[in-house]
């Protein structure tokens, strides 16, 4: 079976086991997200609050972790569910939003990664280099300057927390610190909305609810969706109609498709 092949079947997994995905976070974007999870095959919970999130989180295929809007309530609920999660062997995928851009993200972030055990780490350049201490500069929630060697920012950030470490751009790069995946899936349009990054992590989390084998379940989570991406720009007059195409092109998006258009690359670690 090829590499495409795989990551074909893995989309239809998800289809078909329909895994409950738990987000604990950010108000930015939990419409958008819950969308997503509905249209990548998956069912969407945002549940926050301390006194459910361990019993909420039993029933989950995934927890996704991100501290975009956070507070210290919602750490601590982040961390009671985390644990629960780890104790059950269910993954944790955690978005650092803002990583580097204050102290409390980059705190917050660190804490979460030391007190739990994180299947996928997914963010762009500048928040994994300031979690690896690497460089890399983020302005609110953005990159403004990219990492000059992503990929030994990654491995070194994943080797640290024994995780993997999904690094998102113009070209993303997932890794264990010792398996390295390049995708090359995706579209410029992405830039122009908002919460993009946190959709993706949904669907990385989506795909390592239904496949243990965590960095090809990011590489293939993120080639579908960069897939998914390409497939909507042609119909684009801007940032609007393209959301409502690429939100469609997620929920329709084929085998065939996959086995022709993703992207991804193994490389030597």
């Amino acid at each position: 079976m090829t590499l495409n092949e795989r990551i074909a079947e893995l989309r239809e997994r998800v289809r078909q086991q329909r895994p409950l995905i738990h987000h604990i976070t950010n108000f930015v974007v939990m419409n958008d997200t819950a969308n997503v999870t509905l249209h990548i095959g998956g069912l969407p919970v945002m549940a926050h609050d301390r006194a459910e999130v361990a019993e909420m989180v039993t029933a989950a295929g995934a927890l996704v972790l991100n501290v975009g809007t956070l507070s210290p309530d919602w750490i601590e609920a982040m961390l009671i569910a985390g644990r629960r999660a780890n104790e059950l062997g269910i993954p944790i995928v955690l978005d650092p939003v803002g990583a580097g851009a204050t102290s409390l993200r980059t705190a917050s972030d660190r804490r979460l990664l030391e007190e739990l055990q994180i299947a996928v780490v997914r963010g762009n350049s500048g928040e994994i280099g300031a979690l690896a201490g690497m460089g890399g500069v983020v302005k609110g929630v953005e990159a403004v300057v990219e990492l000059d060697d992503p990929i030994t920012a990654a491995k070194a950030l994943a080797k640290q927390y024994r995780t993997v470490v999904a690094v998102t751009g113009r070209q993303d790069i997932v890794t264990d610190g010792n398996r390295v995946y390049l995708v090359d899936n995706g579209h410029e349009w992405l830039k122009t909305l908002t919460g993009t990054g946190c959709s993706a992590t949904t669907v990385v989390a989506a795909f390592a609810a239904v496949e243990r084998d965590y960095p090809f379940a990011a590489a293939a989570a993120l080639a579908c969706f960069g897939l998914a991406a390409e497939l909507a720009a042609p119909a684009a007059r801007g940032p609007a109609s393209f959301k409502v195409a690429f939100y469609d092109a997620i929920y329709h998006l084929s085998a065939d498709q996959i086995r022709v258009g993703a992207r991804v690359t193994s490389v030597a670690g």
